[in-house]
C-alpha cells in the first residue's frame, strides 16, 4: 500500500494498512530526564564500518538512503545493548521543512533540526526481511542534527550527490565511504525496544540514541530540502517532513549509559 507524509497518507493513516503502527513497542518516542534510568551495566558500543562497502546514493521519494553491502559481516555494529554482532545495511535522514523541527525523537520537549538512522540487521537470521520479524532483529543507532554556525564537513560527502539524486527513482554510486565520520564525539546513548518508523512499522528494533547531536548548518540541511518527492516527469514537490510524530511510550523502561 502506498503511504507518506501527506495528510492523506501519513501516519496517521499508516495503521489502516499496517496495523502493526498502533503496536505498543512503537518508535520514536519522547525521552525524558524523569523518566530515563541510568543502567550502570551498559556497555559502550563499537562501529566497525568498511568504507568499501558503500555502494549507492538513492532517493526514494521518502529519503535521502545510502545503501551498504550486507552480504558478510564487512561493516558493523557491537557492544551497547546488542546480544551479538549486528551488520550495516543502510542508513537514511530525516528533517523538516525548517530548522526548529525535523527529528523523529523527541528530548526532554526539544525536536531536532533531523535525524541520521544507521539501520543493522542480526545476521544471526537468515536475511533482513526475516530479521525485521523478530524482536531482536534490528538494530538502529540514532543521531540528531543540530543546526549551528558551522557546517559539518563530514556531510559534504552525501550532499555532494544530492543534485544526482533530485528526483525520485534517481541513484548513484557512492564508494568508499565510512560513515563512522559523522559520530559526534560522546558515544553516551539512550536506549530502548521499539518499532522500525516507516510502514510497515515492524516492533524489532533495539534503538542506540546518541546523546550529543551533531552539528550542522542551515545551509546543510536546505541542500536535503532541495530534493523533490516526485519522479523527474511530474511536478516538483519538496521532500519535507518525512519524520513520524512521537508515539506512545506504555510501560517501556529507556535506558541510559551516562
Amino acid at each position: 500500500y502506498p503511504w507518506g507524509y501527506d495528510s492523506d497518507n501519513g501516519p496517521d493513516q499508516w495503521h489502516k494498512n499496517y496495523p502493526f503502527a498502533k503496536g505498543r513497542h512503537q518508535s520514536p518516542i519522547e525521552i525524558n530526564n524523569k523518566e530515563v534510568h541510568y543502567d550502570s551495566s551498559l556497555l559502550p558500543w563499537f562501529a566497525s564500518y568498511d568504507p568499501g562497502a558503500a555502494k549507492t546514493i538513492l532517493n526514494n521519494g521518502k529519503t535521502c538512503r545510502v545503501v551498504f553491502d550486507d552480504s558478510f559481516d564487512r561493516s558493523v555494529l557491537r557492544g551497547g545493548p546488542l546480544p551479538g554482532v549486528y551488520r550495516l545495511r543502510q542508513l537514511h535522514f530525516h528533517w523538516g521543512s525548517s530548522d526548529d523541527h525535523g527529528s523523529e525523537h523527541v528530548v526532554n520537549g526539544v525536536r531536532y533540526a533531523g535525524e541520521l538512522h544507521l539501520l543493522h540487521w542480526n545476521p544471526k537470521y537468515s536475511n533482513y526481511l526475516d530479521a525485521k520479524r523478530r524482536t531482536d532483529g534490528i538494530a538502529v543507532l540514532a543521531i540528531f542534527l543540530q543546526v549551528g554556525e558551522t557546517p559539518k564537513p563530514e556531510m559534504k560527502r552525501i550532499l555532494e550527490e544530492i543534485n544526482a539524486i533530485k528526483t525520485k527513482g534517481k541513484n548513484a554510486p557512492f564508494p568508499n565511504f565510512d560513515p563512522s565520520i559523522l559520530f559526534p564525539k560522546s558515544h553516551d546513548y539512550w536506549t530502548y525496544h521499539g518499532s522500525v518508523t516507516t510502514p510497515p512499522c515492524e516492533e524489532c528494533v533495539t534503538w542506540i540514541i546518541l546523546r550529543e547531536p551533531i552539528i550542522v548548518s542551515s545551509d546543510q540541511m536546505a541542500k536535503l530540502r532541495s530534493l523533490s518527492k516526485n519522479a523527474e516527469n511530474e511536478p516538483n514537490h519538496p521532500l519535507v517532513d518525512n519524520w513520524r510524530p512521537t508515539q506512545p511510550r506504555y510501560f517501556r523502561m529507556v535506558s541510559a549509559s551516562f
